[in-house]
């Protein structure tokens, strides 16, 4: 099939094919003799596999070490495991980031009459925190000190 038929089938765009392909992520596809790209079944597994891992948020650099695995009837799942789980490990840090900053965005908001009145808690909360890192950067600029 060609590009066109592989981005329907495997939920990728043929922007995105190119790239993993330059990158290495996916070998070459063959070409016809007048140059269209061809891809095979194995090729849109390929691409497939790729899709779900983008959908858990891998990185292409854990895509790959789970692709080399998934190719590889000798591969002890353990690896596979440790993969998964340091992904889960770098979600959970990322939830806990976004829930602080959910929690502190909130705290502002109800602090915030949210009325025709210019005096606002959230615009003077983010205009502090502006002011204390520019003055925590004078400071050391002053002492000598590295920012």
């Amino acid at each position: 099939m060609i590009i066109g038929e592989a981005e329907k089938a495997s939920g990728i765009s043929a922007k995105m094919i190119r790239y993993y392909e330059s990158i290495g992520l996916i070998d070459a596809a063959n070409r016809t003799a007048s140059g269209y790209r061809v891809y095979s079944d194995r090729d849109v597994q390929n691409l497939r596999f790729i899709r779900q891992c983008r959908d858990l948020g891998l990185s292409l650099e854990r895509i790959k070490l789970l692709l080399n695995l998934w190719r590889n009837d000798q591969r002890a799942s353990a690896e596979v495991k440790q993969i998964a789980l340091a992904h889960v490990a770098e979600l959970e840090t990322k939830i806990a980031d976004m829930r602080s900053m959910a929690d502190t965005l909130q705290q502002l908001a109800d602090r915030c009459h949210g009325d025709n009145d210019p005096n606002c808690a959230i615009i003077d909360a983010l205009s502090l925190q502006n002011q204390m890192i520019a003055e925590n950067k004078h400071n050391c600029s002053k002492t000598g000190a590295k920012k």
